[in-house]
This record gives structure tokens, C-alpha cells and sequence, in this order.
């Protein structure tokens, strides 16, 4: 039953309109496999009520969407972009209750020192058009150690700008996005050229079909 929902569902990867950057037609979920890249990094965090969390708890259970970023930052095809697309994904997953159960997404700051838990909280407010649908964390590693293992695990590279009053930003870092399948292993990068939510929704489709044909098994 799980299948046939999951297929009837896959049409929302074509229902996303173009863009001029993606004008391509998206490869229909199942269609494709995706390869085990490797184990996702765990580590300490603080989510935005400023509970402590485990990443390895946030990257289990569900196929996860995670996303560094951090909030002071207004390069357009960065920040601003990727929590973009995963509020795309947020809003179909409030009418698709498959996606809302079984997909899970998480903004990740790596400016601890600015991005508080509050203000973290705030940002989420700010972002999220509707508290329904999927699950959807807002979170910052609990120290600098631990912010710096993280991101070595996921060759995640900040640098801070040479003027820290640039406008885009204090801190400059490539785009990197991650999709992590429910025993947390990273089974596919976006990079800014790579981002396209009607890609990003494919895959976790991709995936959640997978897991459905091996159910079957």
C-alpha cells in the first residue's frame, strides 16, 4: 500500500515549476538509484528552544535534508537559496502526508557565537510560512570544538571575509546540502549549481521508494 501512495505521490518532483537556472525536466522518482556516499557526522548541538540534541539523532529515522548556513548571510545563492528550496520542500510536504511523516529537514548554523538559540528561533518564525507538515530543526553545534568536527566531517569550509561588514556576509563557505537516508548515510551533495528543489524532492522520493520496494523483499 506504502508503494502505490509513494508512486502517486512522485508527481510532486514535475508539479515545481523551472527555473531559469534548472531548465531541465527532473529525472521521475525510482527511475534512478542513489549510492551510499558515506556515514553522516554526528556531533553536539543546540536546537532553537535551546534543547541539546545529537546530530546522529536528527539523521535517523526519517530521510533527512540538511543545511549549513548561517542567518546573517545575504549572498543570494547561498543562505537565502538553500533555506529557500527546503521551504519548497516544506510546503509540499503540508499536503502530502507521506512526506510530512517520513522526511525531515535541518538548518544548521555554523555561526554559534551570533546564532543563538533564540535568534534561531526567530529565524525559523521568520522562514517557515506554516507550522504543519514535516519536521523541520533549526540548530547550532553546542561548542566550537564541536562545530569544527562537524564540519570536518562533512568537509563543510567556512572562512571569515576579509571585511567583516561585507554586505554579504562576515563569513564566506560553499554551498552544501545533504541528503541522508533513514540509517544515516549521505546518499547525495547539492552544491549552489546542483540545488534544485525539484531534484532535492526526486531523490527523497528516490529513497523512500527504495525502502518501500525492500519492505516488499
Amino acid at each position: 500500500m506504502l508503494l502505490v501512495i509513494l508512486l502517486a505521490a512522485a508527481a510532486f518532483a514535475t508539479d515545481l515549476p523551472r527555473d531559469p537556472d534548472y531548465d531541465y525536466d527532473p529525472p521521475a522518482p525510482g527511475s534512478y538509484t542513489l549510492p551510499v556516499v558515506k556515514t553522516a557526522g554526528d556531533g553536539a548541538l543546540l536546537d532553537s528552544s535551546g534543547k541539546s540534541v545529537n546530530l546522529r539523532d536528527l539523521t535517523h529515522g526519517r530521510v533527512t535534508v540538511l543545511s549549513f548556513i548561517y542567518t546573517r548571510c545575504a549572498a543570494g545563492k547561498a543562505c537565502p537559496y538553500a533555506t529557500g528550496v527546503l521551504n519548497q520542500l516544506h510546503q509540499l510536504s503540508i499536503d502530502d502526508q507521506t512526506l510530512a511523516k517520513n522526511m525531515r529537514l535541518i538548518s544548521m548554523s555554523f555561526d554559534p557565537d551570533y546564532d543563538t538559540p533564540q535568534r534561531l528561533a526567530d529565524y525559523s518564525d521568520a522562514i517557515r510560512e506554516e507550522k504543519a507538515g514535516c519536521e523541520w530543526r533549526f540548530t547550532t553545534a553546542k561548542s566550537r570544538t564541536d562545530l569544527e568536527s562537524i564540519l570536518a566531517a562533512y568537509d563543510q569550509t567556512v572562512d571569515k571575509r576579509p571585511n567583516p561588514s561585507d554586505p554579504q556576509g562576515p563569513l564566506f563557505h560553499t554551498v552544501r546540502v545533504f541528503l541522508i537516508d533513514r540509517d544515516a548515510r549521505i546518499r547525495n551533495i547539492y552544491s549552489s549549481g546542483t540545488l534544485d528543489p525539484r531534484l532535492v524532492i526526486a531523490d527523497v522520493e528516490t529513497l523512500l521508494l527504495e525502502e518501500a520496494k525492500l519492505s516488499k523483499k
